[in-house]
């Protein structure tokens, strides 16, 4: 029994699997519906865009305004009469009110350099280190004392660099205002306060003596106060002198010089490294080379020959006859003048009594040049009359010193 199907038309597949073209029937009433939506759809993006536009014209327009006023704000111009244009204009002041004044900042021809040094003076602080001050004791603690200086705050002595050794009577020997110099050890702290010394400046300036005694070649007299395995110590203005065994004349049994006086002269001096080195030698040879004079004549053995001239021995003290001061004639050797053992005579040139050094010249004596090795026998039996010539030399040289 057959069913029948009313839809089997529209069931029914074209051949070839297409499918059928599917038509849009649109009204002419939708059509009308979608025209009005995208017109209503353009003017909203109109209306957006002018509303937005005009909005940031208006923002950068009043920031350019606020600054323009701002800028402006001095000058006798109308804001009412302003345009975008004026705004733009580079402003000339020339075209302004007489009477506008820029308002002034420091420059140069405010800057006092008078007063800006004074004010720098007031507050400079006083001592710095290594400097020698004069001052007055103002307060005096336990341990230490306060000096007034001068400056805005005391320099403060510690107890230990009021004095060399150890002080006992402290506050006997230092009483309030009591004037005094002393040297600055340590520049000033947060409270402006500077560290001073007497002790420092009592070293400092025992430096400078003993350097000074031992440029002239001096001799000084030290008492010995101890020993050890190098030598001999002794005290000397404050500072620890040093003696070694070489320097003696009898280094043999130098622990019994403790305690006694010995004559000695400077061999070393340095303040930078606080080393003091004194020679009882050396005192003997200044001794000596104290009795010599400038162009005085003297007598002597060849000690040695050496490749720039000559020692000879002057009776405990030995000087150099150097190469340059031997003849003014052209030698080839040294040994073609003199030879070791042999006694000649020569002018002392110079007398160096801190270095304890002699210098000798036979060169002098010659009456032409090169005759010390022509005939060195005439000129050495006429070299107390040739010696003689020279005085006037020397003497002349003596008064430049």
């Amino acid at each position: 029994m057959g069913v029948s199907n009313k839809n089997a038309q529209d069931n029914i597949q074209p051949k070839g699997n297409k499918k059928p073209l599917q038509v849009l029937h649109i009204s002419k009433k939708d059509t009308k519906k979608i025209d009005k939506e995208q017109t209503n759809s353009q003017e909203d993006i109109k209306k957006e865009n002018i509303a937005i536009k005009p909005q940031i014209i208006k923002d950068d327009l009043a920031k350019k305004i606020e600054d323009s006023k701002e800028k402006t704000k001095d000058f006798d111009i109308p804001q009412n009469d302003l345009t975008q244009q004026d705004l733009y204009r580079p402003l000339n002041f020339s075209e302004q009110n007489a009477d506008f004044q820029l308002e002034r900042t420091v420059d140069e021809f405010d800057f006092d350099e008078s007063a800006f040094l004074e004010a720098l003076n007031a507050n400079e602080p006083i001592g710095a280190t290594g400097e020698t001050i004069s001052g007055k004791v103002i307060a005096i603690e336990s341990d230490g004392l306060y000096v007034d200086i001068g400056g805005k705050a005391p320099g403060y002595m510690p107890k230990k660099e009021c004095g060399l050794g150890v002080i006992t009577n402290f506050k006997e020997k230092f009483s309030l205002g009591l004037e005094m110099e002393v040297l600055v050890i340590k520049e000033q702290n947060a409270d402006g306060m500077v560290t001073v010394s007497a002790r420092a400046l009592i070293l400092r300036q025992s430096w400078e003596k003993v350097s000074s005694s031992a440029k002239n070649g001096e001799l000084i007299n030290v008492l010995i106060n101890g020993f050890n395995r190098g030598g001999l110590t002794c005290d000397v203005d404050g500072l620890r002198g040093f003696i070694p065994r070489s320097q003696l004349e009898d280094g043999q049994d130098y622990q019994s010089f403790v305690g006694k006086n010995l004559k000695v002269a400077f061999l070393e001096v340095n303040p930078e490294s606080r080393k003091l080195v004194l020679s009882e030698k050396k005192a003997s040879l200044v001794s000596k080379l104290s009795s010599l004079e400038l162009g005085q004549l003297i007598e002597g053995e060849v000690l040695a020959v050496k490749p720039y001239g000559f020692f000879i021995d002057l009776g405990g003290a030995s000087g150099l006859l150097h190469q340059s001061s031997l003849t003014n004639g052209s030698i080839r050797s040294l040994r073609e003048v003199f030879r070791e053992g042999e006694i000649i005579k020569a002018l002392i040139s110079e007398i160096d009594l801190e270095k304890g050094r002699i210098g000798l010249n036979t060169a002098l004596l010659e009456n032409t040049a090169g005759e010390l090795i022509i005939d060195k026998q005439k000129v050495m039996q006429e070299a107390t009359e040739r010696a003689l010539k020279t005085k006037a030399l020397f003497d002349n040289k003596e008064q430049d010193k």
